[in-house]
């Protein structure tokens, strides 16, 4: 019976142009090998899977070939077949996990003055070198620096910061990175013609998300999804074997918060968590979601979004829905459910308590629907627009602002930062915010709501005095929040607010003569608006 090699092992690059995503490294190597500037020293870095070992390895043939092709390994001659079978006394692999001390390093101290047995260099592979001792570096300092002629130092590294700066300055540097979803489904896709496996685009390019960037993992995955389905794999079949949340998932919770159905939501919530989804998982991919419509909505382009085309054409329909403002508030409110989920006693409760809250956020309005809104009013009512400013060129150096006949109010109070009924509409959103900033903090005050504003003042209505007290102690913390919340400053300040006290309360009865001003009753009835 033939041995059964996994594909990683079975179609690992054999020569240069193989290695997927890391032409800037490949086409230098060559190059140096080429014109004979080959460094005595290289620290390959890079996240797992992304070919830091195979490229060591192809190096290491190259150097020692007997006859190489363009600077490829010809992997025909003697030194080739036993590097690629492990069996070559010319290339030594050690493993810096389990060889990380000082008298290991001294042994290969001793070990380099001795030249290669058959090829013309003698090389040493160090994996995951950010393992070695403080003192196991120390002593390879100066072998580095000054090592034999026929001696070549490769290393190589997922953690980069870890290794000293001493040992980095001796050594060519050369940083591997993530590979992207399309090149690892496209080679995939060649390994999948090679084998006979029949296997469709978006099934490919789910197996290729799944890998993360790594090449190497999306290859097991892909070995762990013909062991079931055979040599005929579909989009389901994978979704079921790796036990994957459905891409189609995620647009039923778009459906959903367009039609504002919360009953539909929580039924999401019985049906995933019924399935035994993981539910960190599954707001890790909702948050995915949102970011390509995000990023369709802001680039007007599917470049940037990993998935099949078919995805990426229902991706660039789905954006049409959403404004980039939304968009964002979502990013931000799943990332407060997230951080929240981690610590959560009852992670379905808060699911199911966050979607439903998710699905009748309301949409936010930009400042140009807030003018056009007055604009429109002023027309019904017969009366100039006061929210149309003079172009900036037209108005006198260091006095840009809007020109007004009318007398000066009577009402001398500071300006408000922010309106209270945008305050109250939005307090949710700081809370998430605060949320993901300061857990603790948030459990204290997650029952307030903003009472009144005044200037840069925003008194909140608090339960009791235990809140009040947690609000000063972190107020600098809270304005910082709210700022970036709302994008203005203010200093927030807790006060213990009668039952029933509701968030619209005013800072002080208006007059009487301004409730009867028609543009005023206009403005309530139809923005909301509130006076202040």
């Amino acid at each position: 019976m033939t041995e059964y090699i996994v594909t990683a092992r079975k179609w690992r690059p054999m020569v240069f142009e193989d290695v997927v995503g890391q032409n800037h490294v490949t086409t230098t190597l060559r190059n140096a090998l080429l014109t004979g500037r080959l460094a005595h020293a290289y620290l390959f870095s890079g996240p797992r899977g992304c070919g830091k070992t195979t490229t060591a390895r192809l190096l290491a043939k190259a150097v020692n070939c007997a006859g190489p092709k363009d600077a490829n390994p010809d992997n025909e001659c003697e030194s080739c077949r036993e590097i690629t079978e492990g069996r070559s006394f010319d290339v030594l692999e050690i493993d810096g996990a389990s060889n990380r001390g000082v008298e290991e390093i001294r042994n290969l101290r001793e070990s380099v003055r001795y030249g290669p047995a058959k090829g013309t260099r003698r090389v040493y592979i160090i994996d995951e070198v950010h393992m070695l001792t403080k003192e196991a570096f120390n002593a390879l300092l100066k072998t580095l620096e000054e090592p034999p002629a026929h001696v070549l130092f490769i290393f190589a590294t997922t953690e980069i910061h870890k290794v000293p700066a001493t040992i980095l300055s001796r050594c060519q540097r050369f940083d591997f990175r993530r590979i992207a979803t399309g090149e690892i489904a496209g080679k995939l896709s060649s390994i999948a013609q090679a084998e006979q496996v029949t296997i469709d685009n978006e099934a490919l390019h789910l197996v290729a998300r799944r890998g993360d960037g790594s090449l190497r993992d999306a290859q097991s995955l892909f070995d762990q999804v013909v062991s079931l389905c055979g040599t005929t794999v579909t989009y389901a079949q994978i979704l079921e074997a790796l036990h994957i949340v459905d891409q189609e998932v995620y647009f039923r919770v778009s459906d959903l918060m367009r039609a504002r159905n919360a009953k539909g939501g929580l039924d999401l919530v019985d049906e995933l968590l019924a399935r035994g989804y993981d539910i960190r998982e599954f707001l890790l991919g909702l948050m995915e979601h949102f970011r390509n419509l995000l990023v369709v909505k802001t680039t007007g382009s599917t470049a940037l979004v990993e998935a099949s085309d078919t995805f990426r054409e229902r991706y660039e329909a789905e954006a049409e829905a959403f404004t980039v403002a939304d968009l964002l508030r979502y990013q931000r409110f799943l990332a407060g459910t997230e951080a929240a989920i981690r610590w959560s006693a009852q992670p379905r409760f808060r699911l199911e308590a966050d979607m439903v809250q998710l699905i009748q956020l309301q949409h936010a309005m930009e400042v140009g629907e807030v003018l056009a809104g007055l604009e429109e009013l002023h027309r019904r009512l017969g009366e100039p627009s006061s929210t149309r400013l003079p172009p900036a060129k037209d108005m006198p150096r260091g006095s840009r602002k809007p020109p007004n006949d009318a007398a000066p109010r009577a009402d001398s109070r500071p300006r408000p930062t922010v309106a209270l009924g945008e305050l109250s509409s939005r307090w949710m959103e700081f809370l998430q915010e605060v949320r993901a900033q300061r857990i603790s903090l948030w459990s204290v005050l997650e029952a307030t709501h903003p009472l009144e504003v005044h200037g840069s003042s925003v008194r909140v209505a608090c339960q009791s005095d235990f809140q009040v007290d947690s609000m000063a102690r972190h107020r600098e913390v809270l304005s910082g929040i709210f700022q970036k919340v709302f994008g203005v400053p203010a200093m927030l300040e807790g006060v213990v607010a009668a039952e029933g006290s509701g968030a619209s309360a005013p800072a002080s009865a208006p007059a009487p003569a301004q409730e009867e001003h028609p543009v005023i009753t206009a403005l309530k009835r139809e923005l909301g608006a509130e006076p202040i």
